[in-house]
């Protein structure tokens, strides 16, 4: 019987989303286990999901500079070793992490199992029911290394306080706060931008609406709507992601496409409603803690073979916009019924 481990290597590199969704996960294990320490191998850019985490620290993996190919690696393992760790929970498993493995031979080393044979039941509409969520595979993990998990009383960051520049940014006022994520990886998973508008331009007279996302183009469409719609902010391009974590931890109910920001929303104990396109909550991706009817779902009588993949990045051409079949109205009234 291997001794318990003291601290714990724990591997996940990327995507936004999948980072994001192992922090109730952590919380839960430095609540439950407060005497082991955790050591996080991710991303730079992530660092700030971790901040309200009690004995954790981030390692940054630099996989595009000193880190990167088998030798950076090599690098990087002999530089995690100086940590003193005693085991590894990889929930990424991945290459990468596989070659790490390679370089941690000796120790405890247990990976995530995706699930791959019954995601691909699932798409191939084999078998269509809720698969085991990402939370769980996450926690499977840990128990595997011998501490069990309970994710089903979760605590949350307290609200963040919000410094001038972000009062300044939000602007005054007392109305209730509705983030909107619009975008996702790919368009099978967003609501058309039409439909988007009518959302946006009800919601907006009667509550502050806040909008996310990146990229130029993003931006630029974002702009347009703050032009259109009153007490509408665009904050995409302007903070950095611990500001937008703040006003995040402040919103009153997020609503998101199956994306980054739903899981971070969900994270900091905000209510997320998610939008459904050719993905579906059954793949274990819906953000943690949420009812199930916060997630709209595209009409399968419509579009049978939702989902057609777990990332939404397959799908039939007529397909592109399975979530139209989800109506504004839909939309508007259920995050009025939550607020």
């Amino acid at each position: 019987m291997p001794k318990k481990p003291k601290h714990i290597l724990v591997i996940r590199l990327s995507a936004m989303g999948d980072v994001a969704m192992t922090i109730p996960v952590l919380s839960a294990f430095t609540e439950q286990y407060p005497d082991v320490k955790l050591t996080i191998l991710t991303r730079a850019f992530f660092k700030p999901f971790f901040r309200d985490l009690k004995n954790v620290s981030v390692f940054e993996a630099d996989i595009k500079g000193k880190h990167k190919g088998g030798f950076g690696l090599y690098k990087l393992s002999k530089e995690l070793k100086k940590t003193n760790i005693d085991a590894v929970a990889d929930l990424h498993n991945v290459l990468r992490s596989n070659i790490l493995k390679g370089f941690f031979f000796g120790k405890q080393f247990i990976q995530i199992d995706k699930g791959r044979e019954e995601k691909k039941a699932l798409i191939s509409g084999e078998k269509f029911q809720q698969l085991k969520t990402t939370y769980q595979k996450y926690a499977d993990v840990f128990e595997t290394l011998g501490f069990p998990l309970n994710l089903s009383k979760p605590t949350f960051p307290k609200k963040a306080v919000l410094n001038q520049k972000l009062q300044l940014i939000l602007g005054e006022g007392s109305k209730k706060q509705i983030g909107i994520a619009l975008f996702a990886a790919h368009e099978s998973k967003m609501y058309p931008l039409d439909l988007m508008k009518e959302v946006v331009k009800s919601l907006s007279k009667t509550h502050k609406i806040i909008l996310f996302g990146g990229g130029t183009h993003e931006i630029d469409l974002l702009n347009g709507f703050e032009n259109e719609f009153e007490n509408t902010v665009n904050i995409a391009g302007k903070l950095s992601l611990d500001e937008e974590m703040d006003i995040i931890s402040n919103l009153d109910i997020m609503l998101s496409m199956d994306s980054g920001n739903a899981h971070i929303a969900a994270m900091l104990g905000v209510k997320v409603v998610t939008i459904w396109g050719v993905t579906h909550p059954f793949a274990g991706f819906a953000p943690f803690n949420q009812p199930e009817d916060y997630a709209l779902l595209a009409d399968r009588n419509q579009y049978p073979k939702i989902p057609t993949s777990v990332y939404g990045n397959k799908y039939p051409k007529h397909y592109k916009e399975a979530s139209r079949s989800i109506s504004p109205n839909v939309i508007i009234e259920k995050i009025m019924s939550i607020i």
